[in-house]
């Protein structure tokens, strides 16, 4: 009886580490990088997503293509160069990651829209779910207009 006990015992202290195995963990380098191959393009808000197209969901699915890329930044490009978006890691927490998406102006003019997404997903194999923030980044002020998705809150 006492063998059962203590093998239950270790099986319950090893049940909140397999737990904690199971989270969405995020990278700490290339974060960039991981964002572009598993952003859900379709999950941002209106003025950087495309018009949604059945069986497509990330960038390389819609045709973009890194243009230049380094550890937190990319500058993406669709097919044709008719559509560029720039990305920039601000924050990375265990609850997700923080970046500024722009649309940056043609031959370099103003920037069209920008804004800060917090970037989250469910379990280690989905795609980033992206939404508006209602967190302020300096390196990030907000241009254009705002989604209709926001809630009263701001999220």
């Amino acid at each position: 009886m006492n063998a059962k006990i203590a093998l239950a015992l270790a099986a319950l202290s090893y049940v909140p580490l397999a737990v904690a195995g199971n989270e969405a963990a995020y990278p700490k380098e290339k974060v960039a990088a991981f964002v572009v191959e598993k952003l859900d393009l379709t999950s941002l808000p209106s003025a950087f997503r495309p018009k949604k197209e059945k069986g497509k969901k990330t960038l390389a699915d819609y045709g973009f293509t890194a243009q230049r890329m380094d550890e937190n930044e990319a500058m993406i490009e669709g097919t044709g160069g008719v559509r560029r978006l720039a990305i920039k890691v601000l924050d990375q927490k265990s609850s997700g990651i923080y970046v500024c998406i722009a649309e940056p102006g043609e031959s370099g003019g103003a920037t069209k829209a920008q804004s800060v997404v917090l970037l989250k997903r469910k379990n280690p194999n989905a795609l980033l779910k992206g939404r508006e923030s209602f967190r302020e980044f300096a390196a990030c002020p907000v241009i254009g207009g705002s989604d209709s998705a926001t809630n009263s809150y701001g999220d």
